[in-house]
């Protein structure tokens, strides 16, 4: 991970909207109505302007009330924000908003914390992409592959077996060649069936795509392709939508990480609200960031331990102070936990919103360090 970024709380200007994000089939979906905004963006333009007494219920309830405005109309809306983790969903008025709005998938939502208020917008006249009617089947392009995963642990473990793929990937570049029905019978059920082909060998699968809120599983044959292909971690999976059937494809190359030189920290990550938290301590990693800076260095048995486990123990040793730690690694499949000694290290290294903490593998511990 090679960005490293700080942040710097500024005054917000009445025009400026430092969250902006294009409406998806979850978004709108008002049978289960609320707004998925991703962690980051919420923890560095909403929490960080709100008052230590939201920020503490929110940090013990898991969700805090406040006011949300229109700017577009004046309306005034009581709303929650809840805290999911990995990201925070907007809800209360959200269902009655995409009706009043008439909001589609492919539409800009703004938002702004001001005044001590959400305030929100959707410009008007947005070009908003409309999924087209498949009379003529598009040819499949070789060389065209809009989505493209590298694999990680999870996604190759036989014994629970499902590929994740991203929200906005699907919807942009699967869901979007979907007729309005497919796409309401995927809402209702929140699973379909569909056609899927082996570009490389020509095979057919049926099988499922699972919807699950902030993302997609694809499931069905996925063990028997895993096996068949021999995938592993690292390797990267292609698919694109094409001729109403799913193509994937599997590059013969794989990607393989650089080894951490004595001086280098591959995984560098700016702090949240939830990392900080003392109640409730554990840092989020990334799960591809783990795996191939952290999990690329244990052997087969270790790795398997965690897959089996769901967690495993270690030592990690802070590089500023020498000082040693018995820790856990946990594995919540799309993402890993650091816990044990979390909130005492959050403590005496009086850490917080917006820090930059630094970790690496090596020689068998996780080395971790705060810069001056």
């Amino acid at each position: 991970m090679k960005r490293t970024s700080y942040y710097n709380a500024v005054a917000q200007v009445h025009d400026q909207w430092p969250i902006k994000k294009a409406l998806t089939l979850s978004d709108v979906d008002i049978t289960h109505p609320f707004l998925t905004l991703s962690r980051q963006q919420v923890e560095n333009h909403i929490v960080v302007y709100m008052t230590p007494q939201q920020n503490e219920q929110l940090r013990s309830d898991g969700q805090v009330s406040f006011n949300a405005q229109d700017d577009d109309t004046g309306e005034m809306h009581i709303m929650k924000l809840k805290w999911r983790g990995s990201y925070y969903n907007l809800i209360g008025k959200w269902g009655k908003i995409v009706r009043g709005k008439g909001l589609d998938v492919g539409q800009e939502i703004k938002l702004r914390w001001v005044g001590g208020c959400l305030h929100f917008s959707v410009p008007q006249h947005q070009v908003v992409v409309v999924p087209p009617v498949r009379t003529v089947a598009a040819p499949l392009v070789h060389d065209h592959w809009p989505i493209k995963k590298v694999l990680t642990l999870s996604d190759v473990d036989i014994n629970h077996p499902f590929l994740p793929l991203p929200r906005r990937s699907v919807e942009d570049h699967i869901l979007a060649h979907w007729v309005p029905q497919e796409r309401e019978k995927l809402r209702k059920e929140e699973q379909v069936d569909i056609n899927a082909r082996d570009y490389d060998t020509g095979d057919m699968h049926v099988m499922k795509l699972k919807w699950r809120g902030n993302y997609y599983n694809l499931i069905g044959k996925w063990a028997n392709i895993v096996r068949q292909k021999g995938l592993g971690v690292g390797k990267e999976i292609r698919l694109r939508w094409a001729n109403n059937c799913l193509y994937f494809s599997v590059l013969h190359e794989h990607y393989v990480p650089t080894p951490s030189a004595r001086d280098n920290w591959p995984i560098k990550k700016a702090l949240t609200l939830s990392d900080v938290d003392t109640n409730h301590p554990f840092l989020t990693l990334p799960g591809k960031a783990v795996e191939d800076h952290i999990l690329f260095y244990w052997t087969e048995q270790g790795r398997e331990q965690l897959r089996n486990e769901h967690q495993i123990s270690l030592n990690a040793r802070d590089n500023d102070t020498g000082d040693l730690y018995v820790m856990k690694l946990k594995w919540r499949g799309s993402y890993y936990n650091l816990i044990g000694k979390w909130g005492k290290i959050i403590r005496e290294k009086r850490l917080h919103v917006g820090t930059e903490f630094r970790l690496r593998w090596d020689s068998g511990c996780l080395i971790f360090s705060v810069p001056q």
